[in-house]
């Protein structure tokens, strides 16, 4: 049996038209009859780096009996010169965070894949403790199971007081080892006592890696990187899945 979290998360190839750009990381995440790629906002769109893609592609399985079976599945990031992703900002700016709604009916009917949904998002009422044990599942470097087309997880655990926004920004930290192309992918905790919208995928929604921190001051030939990275609260999907 293949794990369900392994179902999740999906690569991303970002292209100008058909020139090839950068690779990422992205997952899914339902609400009511409404599906949508969640991935970091400047895998779509950044001013920084000039990044501007034109269209994602993401690899769908399309046999549950033989993982080593997809497709790959264009979704436009333009239609008639209007954007089609949802981004926000909060009260310190950008979240770096976006989502763009997929048609299911354009999906492959045998289509396998795992979507999170508002129920694993975490209640008001649910303590999480720094040091928490963490998955990071994605696809560092581009690095996967390209038989499979599975991703790989990397272990974490919380940095950084979870509830608060680290340095009054709309994420907190995860120590964890990440590379490029981690962007996107989502931040997991197991759930010991999964409800029943829980059962199928039990693993709670925490975060959406964003990119390593460093430190301005660091000494590169004698200072370690931190490895620590920001983690933008999953509960931003909320919001960005409500009413547009």
């Amino acid at each position: 049996m293949i794990e369900s979290i392994l179902l999740s998360a999906v690569p991303i190839f970002t292209y100008d038209i058909d020139t090839p750009l950068t690779n990422a990381s992205g997952f899914f995440f339902a609400r009511d009859e409404r599906l949508f790629l969640v991935t970091s906002r400047h895998v779509i769109y950044d001013e920084p780096s000039k990044h501007f893609p034109s269209r994602l592609e993401i690899e769908l399985h399309t046999n549950a009996q033989n993982m080593a079976q997809s497709i790959g599945f264009s979704i436009p990031l333009y239609r008639d010169g209007q954007s089609l992703w949802r981004q926000t900002n909060d009260a310190a700016g950008e979240v770096d965070v976006a989502l763009i709604e997929i048609d299911r009916a354009a999906l492959p009917v045998t289509a396998v894949y795992q979507a999170f949904t508002p129920a694993h998002l975490v209640a008001m009422n649910h303590q999480v403790e720094v040091g928490s044990s963490l998955l990071v599942v994605g696809f560092p470097l581009g690095f996967h199971d390209t038989l499979h087309h599975m991703p790989v997880v990397r272990q974490a655990i919380i940095a950084s007081s979870f509830g608060l926004r680290f340095q009054g920004q709309g994420y907190f930290l995860t120590d964890a080892r990440t590379h490029r192309g981690t962007s996107g992918a989502p931040v997991v905790m197991r759930i010991m006592h999964p409800t029943v919208d829980q059962a199928t995928l039990p693993w709670l929604l925490l975060g959406v890696h964003s990119a390593r921190l460093d430190v301005g001051s660091r000494d590169i030939e004698v200072d370690e990187a931190l490895g620590l990275n920001c983690a933008w609260y999953a509960d931003i999907l909320n919001t960005l899945t409500g009413p547009y």
